[in-house]
């Protein structure tokens, strides 16, 4: 039989398809990310986890290649500067980082000063990311885009803006917003600079698709656009708009979505140049998509276009509507975030046990008082052939059945229930193993496959570190970022450590379609088993809530430096939260809950109790516990812990029928 290599780990994940080539498994195995896309040395991700757990840093931890960052500014950027040469369009292209997407300062710093040679911007869709957009956008020529429902401070901020040399533009979502605009600014003497969001008729595709089209949320009908321009006419404002905006949803999985949206987009446009308004911008919103699962189609979780596809896309119909209309070609602005963003981030977890189905701690061994369904059932295990597996598995789940009525009943001892339920999992493994092989596989039989198993216990909260799977069952690449050269021969389930039942992932990307289990390699504990979540730097680091108050992951930030061993630097680490923190921001005081602690423990020494040595050293424990991380500390997890996890992988071998030894 031919060995396991690392060219069967790239291809069972897919690595080539998602990674987009900043993703790979060196020689010895372990997955390494190459920041440049494919150019340059790559750096080992263990050899980053072996460095930051030496100085103390525990799982998760979030690592962050800010390097992935500007070097997707700049692809954009220069994208549509090329696109722009070759078709020799006479405006040019001037984007805007929404930063919704990920609002860290780290990442928003990194995006302003990549874009900086571009005259790149950047887009707040509240008055909090205006607050930090008007300090952060430090670039003279640089937009400054602002989207969202807007009241008198976010237009006054905005309007500031403009007064401190700024080129802001306010985008119009409904026209209550054209009124206010107006009276604030003649209150402030500005003259402001207007953009009109419109709806268009063409909806977007994928999970977003119904926040565009004409029910949209934000912008503006054609009768109250026509509105709007009227109102600008009188009151000698209208030079004011600068901007047509439209946007089709996030994540636009299909090319055509988007040809079809820019070319209604830019027949509105060529209508109101026709109309006598000056407008210099168009700007085509976001959605430009992340290929999640590397099947290049038009799958939610992927795209079936290019980066270089959509870019030429935009360029030329835009150029197109333009010339038959004959009306100047407009400077393009993308509000581009999910695609700037996500690759730069990975988060780290480790596994800390596993739950195998069907898996006993305690020999279940044949006796002679035994109940006849615990005789049957055994009797069914030895008489396995591959011709009765279909025949067997519905007699045994019969007896499953009958078990259990029995033991309701009282008529069915516990030790008996305990026999039935571990000798028809053990069926179940063996008609599950041997139908793989069969033409074909009856549907109950193949959903052994998901029931069978294993549940894999990782040190995360799914509801902070990644929503959006949770919430819209978005899928992102899952890999073991270790051991590449060995099969994983366990497939697996995910679950977090929140006591949430919903706190799990069941859904994986595959090629083809969505895979119910993740191939994974067998736990050898204590040795540390790490799993890699990709693609995680767009809305995850943001989104996530405090669902059982686990708060932030710890974060380090990472750079390129070819002459530091290993060809990086940690240039940043961020301890995530506290047990403190997280109980402050509801309103638990720290020093509150250990005085409370404290009278409750000085009461039980005045009692006798406990120890006053005893006391103190719970005090201490407690207090140390409160101002520590929130997640699992593994390393200091017991020995019996490791034991018991032992027992229960190993199993009780002398219990299984002789066919399924």
């Amino acid at each position: 039989m031919r060995s396991w290599g690392v060219s069967d780990s790239l291809q069972l994940y897919n690595i080539e398809g998602w990674g987009d080539q900043y993703f790979s498994i060196n020689p010895t195995g372990n997955l390494t990310v190459h920041p440049k896309r494919g150019e340059g040395p790559g750096v080992d991700l263990m050899t980053i986890v072996d460095e930051i757990r030496s100085q103390n840093v525990a799982m998760p931890v979030l690592i962050r290649f800010q390097d992935i960052i500007r070097h997707r500014v700049v692809g954009l950027n220069e994208a549509f500067r090329k696109s722009i040469a070759e078709f020799g369009y006479k405006g040019k292209y001037q984007g805007v980082y929404p930063i919704k997407v990920n609002q860290m300062r780290e990442v928003v710093e990194e995006i302003v000063d990549a874009g900086r040679p571009y005259d790149f911007g950047l887009e707040a869709g509240s008055k909090a990311e205006l607050v930090a957009v008007i300090a952060m956008n430090t670039s003279p020529n640089a937009l400054t885009i602002c989207n969202g429902y807007k009241d008198y401070g976010f237009i006054k901020t905005a309007l500031m803006g403009i007064k401190m040399g700024k080129r802001v533009i306010i985008v119009i979502e409904k026209l209550s917003e054209l009124y206010q605009v107006i009276a604030v600014a003649k209150e402030l003497g500005v003259v402001p600079g207007i953009g009109i969001r419109t709806k268009l008729y063409s909806k977007g595709s994928g999970k977003w698709e119904s926040s565009g089209g004409e029910f949209a949320k934000f912008g503006l009908t054609t009768p109250e656009l026509l509105h709007a321009v009227n109102v600008l006419r009188q009151e000698g404002l209208q030079d004011s708009f600068k901007l047509l905006h439209f946007h089709q949803g996030s994540q636009i999985t299909n090319i055509k979505t988007v040809k079809d949206a820019v070319k209604e987009g830019t027949r509105i446009y060529a209508k109101l140049r026709k109309m006598g308004l000056n407008l210099e911008f168009l700007d085509v919103g976001g959605g430009l998509g992340v290929d999640y699962d590397g099947s290049r189609t038009s799958f939610d979780s992927s795209i079936n276009y290019s980066l270089a596809e959509y870019v030429s896309d935009v360029v030329y119909s835009i150029k197109e509507i333009c010339e038959a209309e004959e009306v100047p070609e407009p400077n393009i602005v993308s509000e581009s975030g999910r695609a700037l963003t996500a690759h730069h981030s990975v988060l780290i977890v480790n596994v800390f046990g596993n739950i195998e189905v069907g898996a006993t701690p305690i020999a279940l061994e044949e006796t002679a008082d035994e109940d006849d369904v615990v005789k049957e059932m055994r009797y069914l295990s030895q008489k396995l052939t591959a011709k009765n597996l279909l025949e067997h598995f519905h007699d045994a789940l019969q007896r499953k059945e009958e078990a259990l009525s029995m033991f309701k009943l009282g008529f069915l001892s516990l030790e008996d229930k305990a026999k039935v339920e571990y000798i028809f999992w053990q069926i179940c493994k063996v008609i599950h193993k041997n139908a793989a092989g069969l033409k074909y596989v009856p549907d109950e039989v193949q959903e052994l496959g998901k029931q069978l198993a294993d549940q894999y216990m990782c040190n995360f909260s799914l509801f902070q570190s990644m929503p959006d799977h949770w919430a819209i069952q978005q899928l992102f690449p899952i890999v073991p970022i270790h051991r590449h050269d060995e099969e994983p021969t366990r497939q697996a389930t995910l679950v977090d450590i929140t006591c949430d039942s919903d706190g799990k992932v069941c859904k994986f990307i595959d090629l083809r379609d969505i895979k119910d289990t993740l191939s994974l390699h067998t736990l050898r504990p204590p040795e540390p088993y790490y799993l890699g979540f990709f693609l995680m730097g767009a809305y995850q680091d943001i989104m996530g809530d405090l669902h059982n108050l686990f708060g932030r992951v710890n974060e380090v930030h990472v750079f390129l430096d070819e002459t530091e061993p290993g060809g990086y630097y940690i240039e940043e680490l961020i301890r995530g939260s506290k047990i403190s923190d997280v109980l402050s921001n509801i309103q638990y005081t720290p020093s509150d809950l250990e005085k409370r602690v404290k009278e409750q423990i000085d009461q039980k020494v005045r009692e006798g109790l406990i120890k006053p040595r005893e006391g103190v050293d719970l005090q201490n424990f407690y207090e140390d516990t409160l101002h520590g991380y929130t997640y699992v500390n593994v390393d200091k997890q017991s020995k019996l812990l490791q034991t018991s996890d032992e027992i229960l992988l190993n199993g009780s071998a002398s219990a299984l029928p002789p066919i399924l030894n």
